[in-house]
This record gives C-alpha cells, sequence and structure tokens, in this order.
C-alpha cells in the first residue's frame, strides 16, 4: 500500500500559502485603499502649506506615491505572493519629457511603474479621478483624466513641455489575456503633437492575475511573476511620415503601435 502522507503534507502546505498569499493580497488591497484616504486628509492639509506653487505640490504628491507604492510592492515581494523582475528599469528615472508607452495586463502595472518613477506624470482613467480614495490624491499630483478630449491632448503636451514624464497606457484599459493589444488613437494624436519620443515598456504577468475580468481575490495557487522590460526609445518620425495628415499619421503609428507591442509580447513567450 502506497503512503500517501508526504502528498497530504505537500497539499496541506500548498493550501496553507495560498491562504497565506489570499490574506497578503487583501490587506493590501486595503491598504491601497485607505492609503489614498489617509494621504488626502492626513498629508496634503500641511504639504499645500509648504512654499512653493502648483507645480511644486505636484512634484511632491508624486514623490509621496512613489514612495507609498514602493512599499506596497516591497511587502507583496517580501510575503511570497509576487515576484518582480526588471530589465533595463533604470531607464525609467532618467526619462524626462518622454511619452513612456506601456501595455496593461495587470492592475498592478500603474503602481509597479509609478513605484520606480519619484516623479512622473500620468493619463489616469476618470473613475479614479472621481474616486472617494484616489481622487485627492490623482488631482494633487497633476494627472491627466482621460474623459476631456478637447483638452487631453493639450494637457498632455503641457505636461511633457514641463520636463515631466508622462505614462500612458495606450489600450486605455486592461488588456485581455492572449489577445494582442487593440489601441484607441488618443496616444498616437499626443505623440505625433508633442512630437517626444516614445519609451516602451513591456508588461507581462505570469500567470495572469488582477486582469480586467478578474476580481483580485482570484489570485493563483503560486506566486505570480510581474516583469517589466524597457526598450529602447522609439522616434516618431521613424515610425510614421510626420508630414501625413494628422488623421492618417495617428491610424499609421496606432497600427505600428500595436504591431509593435504585438511582437515584443509573442517574444516574451517564446523566450519564456
Amino acid at each position: 500500500m502506497v503512503n500517501d502522507s508526504p502528498f497530504k503534507v505537500a497539499t496541506m502546505l500548498e493550501n496553507v500559502n495560498y491562504l497565506w498569499r489570499l490574506s497578503v493580497t487583501g490587506v493590501c488591497f486595503a491598504l491601497f485603499s485607505i492609503g489614498g484616504s489617509l494621504l488626502t486628509a492626513l498629508v496634503f492639509p500641511p504639504l499645500r502649506l509648504l512654499p512653493g506653487g502648483e507645480a511644486e505640490r505636484n512634484r511632491r504628491t508624486q514623490a509621496l506615491i512613489q514612495r507609498f507604492f514602493a512599499v506596497l510592492i516591497g511587502l507583496l515581494r517580501a510575503l511570497g505572493v509576487m515576484r518582480l523582475e526588471l530589465h533595463n528599469a533604470e531607464m525609467l528615472r532618467r526619462c524626462g519629457g518622454m511619452l513612456v508607452f506601456a501595455n496593461h495586463p495587470s492592475y498592478l502595472d500603474v503602481v509597479v511603474m509609478l513605484s520606480l518613477m519619484p516623479r512622473s506624470s500620468c493619463v489616469v482613467n476618470s473613475r479614479l479621478w472621481r474616486s472617494p480614495f484616489w481622487g485627492g490624491v490623482v488631482r494633487s499630483a497633476g494627472y491627466i483624466r482621460n474623459d476631456a478630449p478637447e483638452t487631453l491632448v493639450d494637457d498632455c503636451v503641457a505636461a511633457l513641455e514641463g520636463g515631466e514624464p508622462l505614462i500612458i497606457f495606450p489600450e486605455g484599459t486592461r488588456s485581455v489575456p492572449g489577445q494582442p493589444p487593440r489601441m484607441p488613437r488618443g496616444a498616437a494624436h499626443i505623440a505625433l503633437k508633442s512630437g517626444r519620443d516614445i519609451l516602451p515598456v513591456i508588461l507581462t504577468c505570469d500567470p495572469p492575475t488582477l486582469t480586467k475580468a478578474m476580481p483580485w481575490y482570484r489570485i493563483p495557487r503560486h506566486a505570480f511573476t510581474f516583469r517589466l522590460e524597457v526598450r529602447p526609445p522609439l522616434k516618431v518620425a521613424d515610425c510614421v511620415g510626420i508630414s501625413e495628415p494628422a488623421s492618417l499619421a495617428a491610424r499609421k503609428l496606432t497600427t505600428y503601435l500595436e504591431s509593435y507591442f504585438t511582437r515584443e509580447l509573442n517574444h516574451h513567450e517564446r523566450c519564456n
């Protein structure tokens, strides 16, 4: 008769590990929500009393966000929920005035990226702008809401001219696992009008977690690996003829970016 005790012990340990990671994930989600409220209620009022105008207030808020998100990611790593692989991430710390375009596989994308960038602007979903938890934070940071098409492009260009890198997820929302990225033309219009170089960031999460259709509590059975790779900058003029009419150039640039990110993501899958 085969002794199945080792199998039972291994299964029990696996279940304990799963429940531990689920608990940690829940605590970090709670910290994420409560943290935004605490920053708004307790930190920002005295912050506004410090010398400096709006630009200085934005810079201080962005630095606070970077530190807070770095703590969250550090907790997830230290407590065995996630593994983090970074490739060329130092480029994110010295990319002032550049467009930072990233694909969007997971809820953690912006958290990981902002944890690496002490100063950056970001185009955020309008729901976050109105959030009771993080609305005050994103407004204080000077982030740009995505539901004002009449001013969106000009606001993004102004942020770039101020010397800040600008993070954009060209897909506009989290992608569907297994499907190639599909991008509206808004990001291309921003790139064309600003004329700034594009710094592509390839993000993967294996196994997929915190995706668009996945609630936070549906975590994988084992720790997931989040991988961030910064690729060499792209010059808009090398991707599309900038002398073409704006609508045609935006369509061609969008097609180029979709192909670029699809190719890079497929390359990652083949290498892993």
